[in-house]
């Protein structure tokens, strides 16, 4: 993990709660053991395709909920800052995928992360899908700061896509207190937590964790597709 030491890394994500799913142990490691500041930037509002016509009025209520949601769960897992955008919910495919990256470059210039870690490509949630392509369209080489990029898995959504598989190349080894604050941070979302066996549910998340870190050889991990890193000696 020495490779992450004091890095600047950025979390770009669809909906409030996919921070959490995705990687939430890994950056509550990553802040708590190597001093790295860590950024989310979620770009949809994630609740308004629960109508069958969008109409974020009807769903005021339920969106100042959400932000305080988004609020409490960053205080559990540790991150420095979370920008929130409106982009309409399970709906990205509405709108140009410039106006996304534009927003994902204008993050990146502003941070300036040298790590980010984005949705699978083969999410079945199309909102998942657009932001991957807005991720690695927003990196392109040698047009910013970002060498590495990786994807994790989001429980209900990668899972969920019938003849996909998502194939880790690296693993994050957690620890038991860096997995109860990923299920304490998810319990914080009061729209997307479920009961089990749903994948959200806090017990899923354990045996997700279980499996990983099986798959490695520890007791509990979080698992990752590495992109893309740029090696420059210095």
């Amino acid at each position: 993990m020495e490779a992450f030491n004091k890095k600047r890394i950025m979390v770009v994500v669809a909906h409030p709660d996919d921070e959490i799913l995705g990687c939430g142990s890994t950056m509550n490691r990553l802040i708590q053991e190597n001093n790295c500041v860590i950024r989310v930037v979620i770009l949809g509002e994630g609740i308004t395709s629960r109508s069958e016509t969008r109409d974020p009025d009807k769903w005021k209520a339920e969106l100042e909920i959400h932000r305080k949601n988004i609020n409490s769960a960053q205080k559990i897992i540790g991150f420095e800052k979370v920008e929130i955008y409106d982009f309409p919910d399970n709906r990205f495919d509405s709108v140009a995928l410039l106006d996304i990256v534009k927003v994902v470059e204008k993050e990146i210039n502003d941070f300036k992360p040298e790590i980010v870690f984005t949705h699978f490509k083969d999410d079945l949630n199309v909102d998942h899908q657009l932001t991957y392509r807005a991720v690695i369209t927003a990196c392109r080489p040698g047009t910013n700061s970002v060498n590495t990029i990786f994807c994790f898995e989001t429980p209900s959504a990668t899972d969920w896509n019938p003849g996909v598989a998502f194939i880790p190349n690296m693993y994050v080894k957690i620890s038991d207190k860096n997995l109860k604050a990923k299920q304490k941070a998810m319990d914080c979302y009061e729209f997307e937590k479920r009961d089990y066996p749903h994948p959200r549910s806090l017990k899923a998340l354990q045996s997700l964790a279980e499996k990983r870190g099986v798959e490695c050889g520890v007791e509990y991990s979080e698992a990752f597709i590495l992109v893309r890193s740029i090696v420059e000696k210095k």
